[in-house]
C-alpha cells in the first residue's frame, strides 16, 4: 500500500509563501495537489507527471504564475511553492499519487489512487 504524507501547512498573512512537501513511498509515476476551500467542493491545484524524458505539469488556471510543482527523484517528494498566497486559496490541501495517468488528467480526482490526509493552509488578509 502506498502511503502519502503531507506536511508544510500553516498560517500566513496575504502575499506571503508557503512551501508544502508530500512524501510518497511508491514509485509512482503521477503526482499532484487538490485542496477543498471550507464550504466548497475539492479541485486540482496543481499535478505533474514524470516520464523517462520528460515531465509534464498543469496547473488550474487561479494559481499560475504563484505556484510550482515540483519532484525531488531521489526520495520521490513532491512539493508545491506557493507564493503571491490570497485569503481564497485557504483550504485543506491534499497531496495524490498514481503509478499511471495521462497528461490530460492532472488535475483529476479520479485519475489518483492514492491520497494522503491532508494539511491545513490559512490566508489572512
Amino acid at each position: 500500500q502506498v502511503q502519502v504524507v503531507e506536511s508544510g501547512g500553516g498560517s500566513v498573512q496575504a502575499g506571503g509563501s508557503l512551501r508544502l512537501s508530500c512524501s510518497v513511498s511508491g514509485n509512482t509515476v503521477c503526482m499532484g495537489w487538490f485542496r477543498q476551500p471550507p464550504g466548497k467542493e475539492r479541485e486540482g491545484v496543481a499535478g505533474i507527471v514524470s516520464f523517462i524524458s520528460d515531465v509534464h505539469t498543469d496547473y488550474a488556471d487561479s494559481v499560475k504564475g504563484r505556484f510550482t510543482i515540483s519532484i525531488d527523484n531521489a526520495n520521490n517528494t513532491l512539493h508545491l511553492q506557493m507564493n503571491s498566497l490570497k485569503p481564497e486559496d485557504t483550504a485543506m490541501y491534499y497531496c495524490a499519487a498514481s503509478y499511471g495517468c495521462s497528461t490530460s488528467d492532472l488535475l483529476r480526482g479520479d485519475a489518483y489512487a492514492y491520497w494522503g490526509k491532508g494539511t491545513l493552509v490559512t490566508i489572512s488578509s
